[in-house]
């Protein structure tokens, strides 16, 4: 046997204990990859923690994980204990709306140049039996028949949800205890896959990336839905910090907080307070306008040193391909594809 094909029976045979890997490990992957974020984007609190204990690992790794956790835990348990008081009701009126079908609010007809249009659609889609099932296309909303129904099935998605959380947190308390021998691992196999002045440079954007991603995502897709609820709180919107809550979920993603508040201002509208929805929509558009157009380009393009065009490819190319983990991985490969681009270019430079 020559030495090449040594070689390449010995890439084989790490690829294949590779793929075995994760082909084992396939259904705990997400939590990790959520871990791995959560860690990367609180590790500078992780070692102040471990100055302050003495540097004993264990404890501040416990501390940490606890902290972030409780952080987490609590406004999520605070939405789950709204959405508990509100979903039976909730779950009636889908079970009834998909069942009975949902009528369409007179004011539809008063709205300008097409309510007439929208009035004679929600009546031949929403307002049939089942419109709903086929306005989803969604075999499992036909089957909702009660309001048990749905809860049976928002129950479970949500314990499901409740597990992956908790094995996040367990694999980000192993995270910080053994991080330092980990990260000593892979620059030791990024400096002899691609040699270590490349590997530096590669490695160092990662967390740059990640914590850039992480404020501007996350801390401000929460100061977005703390502003609207109080707009909701005043405007007198019913379940007002479930709604606060959901905003500030769906904020986390580009354009998501518009569907949101404007959701609220429609639940207004059927209401009939027309001033208090036209209000929503105008404070609504106001906090989006200066936290996408301001505050997040600055957070995460200076960070990074991405142009807005990169960040907001990362951002939705990764939402639409990864899902809500993709949020905090796209914008990580496009400051890695930024950083090849410029590295390619000084090549060119002193090649000429």
């Amino acid at each position: 046997m020559t030495e090449n094909q040594r070689d390449v029976l010995s890439a084989c045979f790490s690829l294949a204990i590779i793929l075995s890997a994760l082909f084992v490990t396939e259904r705990f992957l997400l939590p990790l990859l959520w871990a791995a974020i959560l860690c990367i984007a609180t590790w500078p609190l992780y070692r102040r923690a471990l100055a302050a204990t003495g540097g004993r690992g264990i404890l501040a790794a416990a501390l940490v994980t606890v902290a972030g956790a409780v952080v987490f835990i609590t406004p999520l348990a605070l939405g789950v204990s709204q959405a508990a008081h509100q979903a039976p009701a909730l779950a009636q009126l889908v079970a009834g709306a998909n069942t009975d079908g949902l009528a369409a609010p007179a004011w539809l007809q008063r709205i300008p140049l097409a309510g007439t249009e929208i009035h004679d659609w929600w009546q031949a889609t929403l307002g049939q039996p089942h419109g709903l099932a086929h306005l989803l296309q969604d075999g499992s909303v036909g089957r909702m028949q009660s309001a048990s129904e749905v809860l049976k099935r928002a129950g479970s998605g949500l314990l499901h949800r409740l597990i992956d959380i908790g094995f996040a947190f367990l694999c980000l308390f192993f995270f910080y205890k053994d991080g330092a021998a980990l990260q000593r691992q892979l620059d030791a196999i990024g400096a002899y896959l691609i040699g270590p002045t490349r590997w530096t440079l590669y490695s160092l954007k990662v967390p740059v990336a990640v914590r850039a991603t992480v404020n501007g995502l996350v801390l401000v897709g929460l100061a977005e839905g703390v502003l609207l609820g109080i707009g909701y709180q005043i405007a007198g919107v019913p379940s007002a910090v479930l709604w606060a809550a959901a905003t500030g979920v769906l904020a986390i993603i580009p354009f998501g907080a518009p569907l949101a508040f404007g959701a609220v201002a429609a639940l207004l509208l059927y209401k009939g307070a027309t001033v208090a929805a036209v209000a929503i929509l105008v404070w609504g558009a106001i906090v989006l306008f200066v936290a996408d157009h301001f505050v997040r380009p600055t957070m995460i393009g200076n960070a990074t040193q991405l142009p807005f065009l990169a960040v907001l490819l990362g951002i939705l190319g990764g939402v639409e391909t990864l899902g809500l983990i993709g949020l905090f991985v796209g914008p990580v490969i496009m400051t890695l594809f930024v950083t090849l681009w410029h590295e390619e270019r000084r090549f060119r430079q002193v090649a000429r």
